[in-house]
């Protein structure tokens, strides 16, 4: 099911072609990973954020400034949000069926591969706003996803159900809920390792690539929800909403969820992924906004697959990916970022 825009007409100021590298400080970013990014990115307006599921190292950001920005509508992004708490509340198992139009039903994977929305309002009627906000809070919205990164925002959740759409549009588009790039990628990375939310740290020198550390902010106790969860986002991108990133037998397996809607300035298109599935090496978030219809979540999985492709070409996976980002000497317990 093609996704609705999320909010009312907008005046689509922000332009669809911009130099989204410009001003960047990439000196300590993995230089493949960064280089694969500007490539596929190429002239859209747009950020891409690359991290290291398993320790919080981020790789690169293109697009800083935006990165850093105080956020934007997750739009369907936030589907793997709803049905990681619909599955730990009973709400929905893997086989429960939901009728989504006259006799037309969908089950979780289906429902995630083609970002269904009648779906997903259902599952936000049937938790509730208490309970919907209560896991977005615990999957990291609404907070930093950083350490000691005075330039990131915390976005936002709110603290009652949006006026127009109440729970339900919350729970298919994000509907009054902020989200940074930043804390799409940790959502992701915690799905892909299964549970643990780390700080993501971004090195700013030579010592802290050489001395990095992981940080845990907690750990979550959902493994057992991820199989349903994954088999959605694998499904996205092989014939679902996300297919225009699958690269083929050839390529890394990806598993992903875009998103897309509209803000009151632009279109908005999200698309997160990592690559792979029993032994993830990296989680790529892309954000792109403009004026154009195409700047949506399909889109935004297409640049994702240039830069998968790219990657491949680097022998990136082959090789284990970034030397530096497997340094892991200890693990430390964090209470909080700074």
């Amino acid at each position: 099911m093609r996704t609705r825009r999320a909010v009312h007409p907008v005046a689509l100021a922000v332009p669809t072609l911009a130099n989204s590298s410009k001003g960047d400080d990439g000196a300590y970013d993995d230089p493949t990973v960064r280089a694969a990014a500007v490539s596929a990115l190429g002239p859209y307006n747009g950020s891409v954020v690359a991290v290291n599921p398993n320790n919080g190292r981020i790789l690169s950001i293109v697009n800083q400034k935006l990165a850093f920005s105080s956020g934007f509508i997750p739009c369907s992004t936030i589907k793997p949000v709803i049905s990681i708490a619909a599955l730990e509340e009973g709400v929905v198992t893997r086989d429960t069926m939901i009728s989504v139009a006259p006799h037309r039903y969908l089950n979780l994977v289906e429902a995630l591969a083609h970002s269904n929305n009648a779906f997903f309002e259902e599952l936000g009627r049937r938790m509730g706003f208490e309970t919907v906000q209560r896991y977005a809070r615990l999957l990291g919205l609404g907070e930093l996803a950083g350490y000691n990164l005075p330039e990131e925002n915390p976005g936002a959740v709110p603290s009652e159900p949006p006026k127009f759409g109440g729970v339900a549009r919350m729970s298919s588009f994000g509907q009054g809920i902020q989200m940074t790039p930043l804390q799409l990628a940790s959502l992701a990375s915690t799905v892909a390792n299964g549970g643990t939310i780390y700080y993501l740290q971004y090195p700013h020198s030579q010592a802290e690539v050489q001395d990095f550390t992981p940080r845990v902010k907690r750990k979550l106790d959902i493994e057992g929800l991820l199989p349903d969860v994954r088999d959605g986002m694998l499904a996205a991108v092989m014939y679902g909403t996300a297919r225009r990133s699958y690269e083929g037998e050839d390529g890394e397996q990806l598993l992903g969820k875009t998103g897309t809607c509209s803000d009151n300035l632009s279109h908005v298109g999200w698309f997160v992924s990592y690559a792979n599935q029993l032994h993830p090496k990296i989680v790529v978030a892309v954000l792109m906004r403009g004026h154009s219809v195409m700047d949506t979540g399909p889109r935004a999985a297409e640049i994702a697959g240039r830069m998968y492709h790219r990657l491949n070409e680097s022998n990136y996976f082959n090789e284990g990916g970034s030397k530096v980002a497997e340094v892991m000497p200890r693990e430390l317990d964090s209470g909080r970022g700074q």
